[in-house]
């Protein structure tokens, strides 16, 4: 209430006169705000309710409507929002109208702050004008509802207010009634949650609550499926839709991801809330089954490693040169391998369950008798029966066979002897057979290099020696870069053949007391056996980099593939095989990860970061799937006029734990999971929308540079996907450019060229971007539809302190201008820079001297034609705008 005004007081009708009539005579008298009560003396309950109205006027007209006889209201009105705080403390209203256009506050402010004061009041806008899209805002924001002033009456305002509140008491039971559920629901030992007829959660239980976590992201208002792990999410909302359609009970077994982010799984049962016409919701019951699961991935994975066992024995006995047969007590046979079914002439499925005499009769070579059976021997005896030279034995065809054969008896994990094992070859068979076999089964049947059983023998046997005499063991885990492209568009017989140079030259990089290996596929790893200090690994290391740097003359094709190394130390970085293993695989990764071509010493903090780059990739996930990923853009300067030439799209990525992501951090993980194409394919729809919205703006938009990588160019569709982009955001091909790495234009197969020129068909520019960095041809650029060479900050950043790099760059801008092409310097930083670029006619620069990478906001400012690029840029650094200027100035 204002200072110095008083409330008017209690207003009654009296007589034949009525409220409005009092009112008016009360309105010539004064206008300011006052306390009115309307049929007090009645007994009926009434309802409170507080005008906020700063206009007389429309005050008078609110209190007229409302002092009709067909109301029971306490109205208080005040014409300012402080005010009207003021008046909560002594009355809480029910209803609240509140003026959408007070002069001391915006509506939606006002609104906040009467929330906060009364959550259970009704709150009602006043609006002089029917706006549809203001009342739908004000509406989400948590209004009640929206009235227009023009339509308030004595007749339709009574009504309308107190309809809400003549069901109270009903509510009051309804509520009272929904409290007991709650507590009965509350009582029950399983999770339980309510949902509405879209899935989102209306209420749910302690037991619920304890199983998903404290979050405020499982609460009232989310979808159900929100817990859900995102690997079981798809799944599970696929078997609830189709029970929904078929009306049945709906039963499924999930993980739930806890805040924390623990997993925990669940059963799960939803039974459909059937009302009276339709379908209103779910009731979902969660029962933790997470022990059952463990109980039963351990037998699984006890039968697993039966299964395992049991096939890699098979394997190993089909395996081996030697025949082995197995039998019962009975002497029946039980086993045969193939080398024994070929010797005998019996098939597996013939022989199993025959009498061993049957199957494999023996005869004395010298006096033709039948021969003791070896097995019934090593089982009488429980012992192994040694080698017999004089046996012969009697084929399935009847032919006979000399051979040297073995028992041992077979026991039960009480030492009962249960069977016998023969193991049995022909004697006839060569030592250099036998030697020959034991070289296959121990090395790589392409390159001829130790197989990993050798390498963990090997291994194992470095282990054992460094301990005893004290000093370490290396292991160099090696993956070569870039060479599935080659696989795959080349061939593989071309990729065989490169595999076999790369084990060629691995081979002279290392000592004959040293073991290279091929670890499968395009892995390989070296075995330095004995070393003094970590420094004679790094050695090694740079040795192997070299010498794989070095072009490969494969029949007509000469190819450059790089590798990156990871190292790993014994007894520092573990004490067995597969941990040194492991973590040299790891340090791998993370020189990959760094830029490829170097090598990494294995860090404890690497595991660590191993998570961190699970995490990112999970979250990636969730990003591309939700818009979390947004764009920047930052100007290119044509440096004849100063005016913006072209802005480049640069793809951001906000954490919500990690915060701001650079792509560097990223864009290698995307690469790895296959999320780098559809993350450049939302780049590419984005940079199109973004850019044709500037455009029906009215804006006078310049071509939009995208960055392409490898991956995106191998997929034969780019060029169709690109033309729908097109399509859709009715933008021309003339405005859009793709950017493509030197060292990815290097590895392009002929049907990525064709890509290329498919796209530059289309009117889309392609620019080499990091020119210089890599080692692209002239012959690249004279087969390639180029229009732009993109300049590597790395020799802007040096031109004026190293006159090479500045010759280097005059270089480019000449071969640019020879060829036809446009030349952009990128990471342009000082003044100097700029000066000496332009002397030496390069068309275009872009970096931090002018802009950093700016939002879609900023960049629109810059896309008025009267203001230079240049003189935007002093504006953005605090310098008053003055008279355009060119950058020379």
């Amino acid at each position: 209430m204002h200072k110095g005004r008083t409330p008017l007081g209690c207003l009654r009708s009296r007589g034949t006169r009525s409220g409005p009539m009092a009112l008016e005579t009360i309105f010539q008298t004064r206008s300011m705000p006052f306390d009115i009560w309307n049929n007090v003396e009645r007994k009926d309950a009434t309802l409170q309710v507080l005008l906020i109205e700063d206009e007389p006027q429309q005050a008078r007209h609110v209190i007229s409507a409302l002092a009709s006889p067909l109301g029971r209201f306490r109205l208080v009105w005040r014409q300012a929002l402080d005010d009207a705080e003021a008046a909560l403390h002594q009355h809480a209203p029910d209803i609240i109208l509140l003026d959408l256009t007070l002069p001391d506050t915006f509506w939606a402010h006002a609104l906040d702050r009467l929330v906060t004061a009364v959550p259970h009041a009704m709150i009602i806008g006043l609006s002089d004008t029917q706006d549809p899209p203001i009342q739908h805002e004000i509406m989400q924001r948590g209004m009640h509802d929206v009235f227009f002033k023009c339509h308030l009456d004595g007749y339709w305002l009574p009504r309308v207010l107190k309809a809400p509140f003549s069901h109270q008491a009903t509510l009051a039971a309804l509520r009272r009634g929904e409290e007991r559920f709650r507590r009965m629901i509350d009582a029950l030992p399983h999770g339980t949650m309510i949902t509405d007829s879209k899935g989102s959660c209306t209420y749910s239980n302690a037991a619920y609550r304890r199983i998903v976590g404290p979050s405020v992201l499982h609460g009232p208002g989310t979808h159900w499926s929100l817990p859900i792990h995102p690997d079981d999410r798809p799944r599970l909302q696929q078997a609830w839709a189709q029970a929904r359609c078929h009306q049945q009970p709906f039963h499924a077994e999930a993980r739930i991801v806890r805040p924390d982010q623990t997993t925990v799984w669940v059963r799960i049962t939803k039974d459909a809330i059937q009302g009276s016409t339709s379908h209103e919701g779910d009731v979902q019951t969660i029962e933790v089954i997470t022990e059952q699961k463990n109980i039963d991935a351990r037998l699984r994975d006890a039968e697993d490693a039966l299964h395992a066992a049991t096939n890699w024995a098979q394997v190993t006995l089909n395996s081996i040169g030697d025949a082995v047969m197995t039998t019962d007590l009975d002497c029946r046979v039980t086993y045969l391998n193939r080398v024994a079914e070929t010797l005998t002439g019996w098939s597996s499925t013939e022989a199993i369950g025959k009498p061993l005499a049957q199957v494999f009769p023996l005869i004395n070579c010298q006096t033709h008798e039948t021969a003791t059976s070896p097995a019934r021997r090593a089982m009488q005896d429980n012992r192994t029966v040694g080698l017999a030279m004089d046996r012969v034995l009697i084929r399935q065809d009847g032919s006979q066979l000399e051979i040297e054969d073995s028992a041992a008896p077979i026991h039960d994990r009480n030492g009962r002897v249960i069977g016998a094992v023969i193991v049995f070859h022909d004697a006839r068979q060569s030592p250099t057979q036998s030697a020959k076999l034991a070289y296959q089964a121990q090395h790589d049947a392409l390159t001829g290099l130790p197989n990993r059983i050798l390498l963990a023998e090997r291994l194992t046997r470095a282990i054992g020696l460094a301990h005893r005499h004290q000093h370490q063991v290396a292991l160099i885990y090696m993956d070569l870069d870039a060479f599935k492209p080659i696989n795959d568009s080349l061939g593989h017989a071309l990729g065989d053949s490169l595999l076999q140079s790369v084990a060629g030259r691995l081979s002279e990089c290392v000592r004959d007391t040293d073991t290279v290996c091929r670890q499968g596929g395009d892995e390989f790893v070296v075995l330095l056996s004995e070393i003094e200090k970590p420094q004679d690994a790094a050695k090694i290391a740079e040795k192997i980099l070299a010498a794989l740097a070095e072009p490969y003359r494969i029949g007509s094709h000469e190819l450059r593939i790089t590798t990156s190394i990871g190292i790993s130390l014994y007894p520092d970085d573990g004490t067995d095989d597969h941990t040194l293993l492991h973590n040299a695989d790891t340090a791998m990764y993370h020189a990959k990860k760094c830029g490829r071509n170097h090598y990494q010493f294995f860090k404890a903090e690497m595991n660590a970061l191993m998570m961190q780059r699970s995490y990112v990739e999970t979250q990636l996930h969730r990003a591309l799937k939700e818009d979390a990923i947004f764009l920047d853009f930052q100007p290119k300067i044509d440096i004849a006029t100063g005016y913006l030439g072209s802005v480049e799209a640069l793809v951001r990525w906000r954490d919500p734990n990690l915060g701001l992501m650079t792509p560097s951090s990223f864009l290698p993980i995307a690469e790895t999971c296959g999320l780098i194409v559809p993350i450049g394919h939302w780049v590419l729809r984005e940079a199109c929308r973004q850019l044709q919205a500037w455009y029906e703006e009215g804006v006078k938009i310049v071509p939009m540079a995208v960055n392409m990588s490898a991956f995106e160019l191998r997929d034969k569709t780019l060029p169709a996907r690109i033309t729908d982009i097109l399509t859709e955001t009715e933008l021309e091909a003339r405005f859009l450019e793709l950017e493509v790495t030197e060292t990815d234009l290097m590895h392009l197969t002929d049907a990525s060229a064709s890509t290329l020129f498919e796209l530059s068909g289309l009117g889309i520019r392609i620019a080499i971007d990091d020119f210089g960095a890599g080692s692209a041809s002239l012959k690249h650029l004279k087969r390639l539809p180029i229009d732009t060479l993109n300049i590597a900050p790395c020799f802007v950043h040096d031109m004026i302190d190293n006159p090479d790099d500045a010759s280097f760059i005059k270089s480019i801008i000449n071969l640019g201008q020879n060829l036809a092409l446009r030349v952009v310097a990128k990471g342009v930083e000082t003044q100097a820079q700029f000066e000496l670029l332009m002397s030496l006619g390069c068309d275009g620069a872009q970096g931090f001297l002018f802009s950093e990478p700016l939002s879609a906001t900023d960049i629109r400012a810059l896309l008025d034609p009267a203001w230079p690029t240049w003189q935007h840029h002093q504006v953005a650094n605090g310098q008053a705008p003055g008279s355009p200027r060119t950058p020379a100035e």
